[in-house]
């Protein structure tokens, strides 16, 4: 099968390459997939695509007219594909369910321990040899109320790892999981509960129509403690100005995120001598209460074999006329 892989980095081309094994012909580009660059899969009988890539509606029909028939998801989430309209015009399309769900609720831990112990402002301290301590202050995690919207995979993990710091873990989805409940002794609360009750809040949902923006001035203004939010899930669930005025009342104490809703051509690339011109992500990325880092969640050895692994096998299965296991319906 001749496969394109847009959005190819350099740490990950030896990984698809050796996890191929020649069985398919790829091509790699560092481009996304955009309405511009779409041409450059004529006649490829597959693409497989990264999360800042652009599959929507226009582009997925300039896709099948120039011969595609197969989009394999170098990632879980699927937002940024038209599924309906991608199964409409004939096209099989799979994502990477399972590549480590360990890597983004550990990255999760990551991102509140570094914001709690203010560790980025030591750094910078000590790199002057200012060794003071006052504005180093954080919270013991031990006996905090903890939050936690979406235990699926991810989720489910999250509540695994602040169970060994003995947190009171408070929980909400569409369904609940009855073993974090027997063993976690999870609480699934509403959303407005949880609001009221939550010292830390983590976000594991997926982006949906019924997501989009959640977190907006209405939910965040019935914030009851404080809370510090930690987003590993999509930066479009949290409305970036509202949590950014949030954050300047003090309805929110920090904003730990690994996301930003307008990161299509900014994050996975350098652009230090390209500045984006994003009054919001300059407010984002400076503000004394945020913690950003550049959607590296998902980076670690583990997962990135899984998902080279695992778009093979989705490319395997199509090549043998056999469905695949992740695909999306």
């Amino acid at each position: 099968m001749k496969v394109l892989i847009y959005s190819a980095k350099p740490f990950e081309i030896p990984l698809l390459d050796a996890a191929n094994g020649k069985q398919h012909r790829f091509s790699f580009t560092d481009k996304r997939l955009t309405s511009e660059t779409a041409m450059m899969a004529l006649n490829y009988d597959a693409i497989s695509i990264f999360s800042a890539d652009d599959a929507s509606p226009v582009i997925l029909e300039k896709l099948q007219n120039f011969g595609v028939k197969y989009i394999t998801l170098r990632s879980a989430g699927h937002d940024n594909i038209n599924l309906k309209t991608a199964h409409k015009l004939g096209f099989r399309v799979a994502n990477t369910p399972n590549y480590s769900p360990n890597a983004i609720a550990e990255h999760a831990i990551a991102l509140l321990l570094s914001f709690n112990r203010k560790i980025a402002l030591a750094q910078s301290q000590t790199l002057r040899y200012n060794f003071l301590l006052d504005h180093l202050i954080g919270f013991d995690l031990n006996k905090k109320v903890v939050g936690v919207m979406g235990t699926g995979k991810i989720g489910s993990v999250l509540v695994k790892i602040l169970n060994g710091f003995n947190c009171s873990i408070l929980a909400n989805d569409t369904s609940s999981n009855s073993a974090l409940i027997k063993n976690y002794n999870v609480e699934y609360i509403s959303k407005d509960a949880l609001a009221k009750e939550a010292e830390v809040l983590f976000i594991c949902l997926p982006l949906t129509k019924r997501t989009h923006h959640l977190f907006d001035e209405e939910f965040l203004n019935k914030l009851a403690k404080k809370p510090i939010i930690v987003n590993v899930a999509r930066g479009a669930i949290v409305k970036t100005d509202a949590v950014l005025k949030a954050l300047d009342k003090g309805l929110v104490s920090g904003y730990a995120t690994d996301v930003f809703e307008h990161e299509h051509g900014v994050f996975f690339y350098d652009r230090s001598n390209n500045l984006p011109k994003s009054p919001i992500l300059h407010r984002l990325l400076c503000h004394p209460k945020t913690l950003v880092t550049p959607h590296q969640a998902f980076a670690t050895s583990e997962a990135l074999e899984n998902i080279a692994s695992t778009t093979i096998e989705n490319l395997n299965a199509w090549q043998e006329g056999k469905h695949s296991v992740n695909e999306l319906s």
